[in-house]
């Protein structure tokens, strides 16, 4: 099972190191781990999305709070949460075949953020399953390369 975690850490160098450490020393697996500033300059915070079963993520989640300089952590699982992954895609794009991507473009509502004479580039957002559905109708056409954000989430405020 996926779990999407929640970490607020302390904004100091090191914090990123110490976290994936733990990971690593105790062969917990990461899926995805995404680290940004909060409305407060001094936290951060890391997004962790981990997949195991409830018993390994209480583990992580555990662990993770011994850490000094985490604040606080929190498992989303059975939560509602507005969870979204960015991508940036380079698609081989010929001329004749332009306004067909273009279209695949428009229907996910990604975004054009660069043309070249061979190829285009193009920003996606939202759901992880909406950026993977976007990679597969791109396959034909040629994906040169792809960047990806990883998750970052938030509990739904109800």
């Amino acid at each position: 099972m996926k779990h999407i975690i929640s970490a607020l850490v302390e904004n100091k160098p090191g914090v990123l190191a110490h976290v994936a450490g733990m990971f690593a020393a105790r062969a917990f697996n990461i899926d995805s781990l995404v680290v940004g500033r909060t409305e407060d300059i001094n936290l951060s915070r890391m997004t962790i999305v981990v997949i195991g079963d409830d018993k390994v993520v209480e583990q992580v989640r555990k662990q993770l709070a011994k850490i000094v300089p985490v604040v606080k952590v929190q498992d989303f699982v059975g939560q509602p949460v507005v969870a979204r992954d960015l991508m940036l895609i380079a698609i081989s794009a010929p001329a004749a075949k332009r306004p067909e991507i273009f279209a695949l473009i428009e229907m996910f509502k990604g975004k054009v953020v660069d043309i070249g004479v061979k190829l285009v580039m193009v920003e996606i957002s939202g759901p992880e399953a909406k950026i993977e559905a976007f990679i597969n109708v791109c396959k034909p056409y040629g994906i040169k390369s792809v960047a990806r954000t990883g998750t970052i989430a938030m509990p739904r405020q109800i």
